[in-house]
C-alpha cells in the first residue's frame, strides 16, 4: 500500500475555533488534535523502532460488524449508555486517573492533555459517550469530534477492573453507530503504526482506510499492517 517515503513531516498549530468543514479537511490531510493543539507527523518512535505512522479512518458505507464485535455488544447489553456534550466532572477525572495507570510509559498527567477546558465546543463541537453499570457508576467514557461529513475519536478511558468487557471497543462501536445514524461518511479512529503495535486494535474494523501522506486514502491491506 505504501511506497518508501523518507520525507519527514512534523507540523503543529493552535486553534480555538475550527468549523465542521475545516475539521473534515484537516482530518483528511492526516491532522489530529488534543485540545486546541493540532498536529500531524508521519514517523514516530515506538519502543526501540522508528515506525511509519498510519492515520486511519473507516468508510462507513463499508463498515460491517465482525463476530468478535458482535460479542462485545452482547456482553455489554446490561450497561446504560448516553451520548451528550462533553462535560468533565470529578467522577470522570477520577476514572481517568485510574485508567492512565495502565500505561507503562508516556503516562499522561491530566484529562486536559486531550481536551480543552471547554471541551464541548472548543476547538469544535464534540460529544461524549458515558457508560454506566447497573449501580449508575460511570465505568467508561469516550470523546469524539463532530465534523460536516465525519466524526473523529479523540480519547477513551475505562475502569481497569472491567477490562474483560472490552469497553474501549464498545465505545468505538457506539461512536461508529452514532456516526452512521447521523449520515456521516467517515469515522476517524486515530493513528496507528506500520507493523505490529499496541494500536493494532484500531485496524480491526471493516472499511478501514490508511493515509499515504501524499493526499490519498486506500483500503488498509495486510502488507500495511
Amino acid at each position: 500500500m505504501f511506497e518508501a517515503d523518507v520525507r519527514f513531516i512534523n507540523e503543529v498549530f493552535d486553534a480555538d475555533c475550527i468549523s465542521p468543514h475545516q475539521l473534515d479537511r484537516l482530518l483528511a490531510d492526516g491532522w489530529r488534535h488534543f485540545g486546541t493543539r493540532f498536529f500531524r507527523y508521519n514517523w514516530a518512535f515506538y519502543e526501540l523502532d522508528i515506525r511509519r505512522v498510519i492515520p486511519l479512518r473507516i468508510r462507513l458505507s463499508d463498515f460491517r460488524l465482525s463476530k468478535s464485535q458482535r460479542r462485545v455488544l452482547r456482553k455489554n447489553e446490561d450497561l446504560a449508555l448516553e451520548i451528550r456534550p462533553i462535560s468533565i466532572t470529578s467522577e470522570t477525572e477520577a476514572l481517568f486517573d485510574r485508567h492512565k495507570r495502565r500505561f507503562r510509559q508516556s503516562m499522561p498527567d491530566s484529562i486536559y492533555d486531550f481536551v480543552s477546558h471547554q471541551p464541548a465546543t472548543v476547538p469544535c463541537e464534540a460529544r461524549e459517550i458515558a457508560v454506566c453499570n447497573s449501580e449508575g457508576e460511570i465505568i467508561a467514557v469516550s470523546y469524539f469530534d463532530i465534523g460536516a461529513r465525519c466524526t473523529s475519536g479523540v480519547y477513551a478511558m475505562f475502569e481497569p477492573s472491567e477490562s474483560s468487557r472490552r469497553l474501549g471497543i464498545l465505545t468505538m462501536l457506539k461512536e461508529i453507530e452514532h456516526s452512521i445514524a447521523a449520515g456521516k461518511e467517515f469515522y476517524y479512529q486515530g493513528y496507528s503504526y506500520e507493523g505490529q503495535s499496541f494500536y493494532d486494535y484500531k485496524k480491526q474494523f471493516a472499511g478501514t482506510e490508511g493515509f499515504d501522506w501524499k493526499g490519498s486514502w486506500s483500503p488498509l491491506t495486510a502488507d500495511a499492517q
